[in-house]
């Protein structure tokens, strides 16, 4: 993203945000390649430039400028990731079944254990101390 913070052309700057660390790398940055080429390839829009910080504003507000939010969750990202991986098989980068393998190992290792499991946060909000 270009953050507009000032109003000179030359304090203009690209900002990258890496991802995790604890991601995969190579699946990682060959993702983020083949995102920036499909908004590119498909000319979307960046959205408008807005000179407030998001973090200060409602849902209603965020809503009103158009703006989206990340997954929250990564049952949230990888229910996202179901719905649209097509410009991820562009040009064989990643394969159908690799899609398919890396939702389903996510999953059944790291979403499900969590799931049958109680949070702690469970025990300190039923049981007494």
């Amino acid at each position: 993203r270009i953050p507009m913070y000032s109003k000179s052309p030359k304090a203009k700057r690209l900002e990258f945000r890496c991802p995790d660390p604890s991601c995969n790398g190579y699946l990682a940055w060959s993702a983020m390649l083949m995102a920036m080429l499909d908004g590119i390839q498909n000319k979307i829009e960046h959205g408008k430039t807005l000179d407030r910080d998001i973090y200060e504003m409602s849902r209603e507000e965020m809503k009103e400028e158009g703006i989206r939010t990340t997954p929250g969750s990564l049952e949230e990202a990888i229910n996202a990731l179901e719905q649209d991986h097509a410009f991820l098989l562009k040009g064989g980068v990643f394969t159908q079944d690799l899609i398919d393998t890396w939702v389903s190992y996510k999953r059944k290792n790291e979403l499900d254990p969590i799931r049958l499991r109680p949070h702690p946060h469970e025990f300190y909000l039923y049981y007494d101390n």
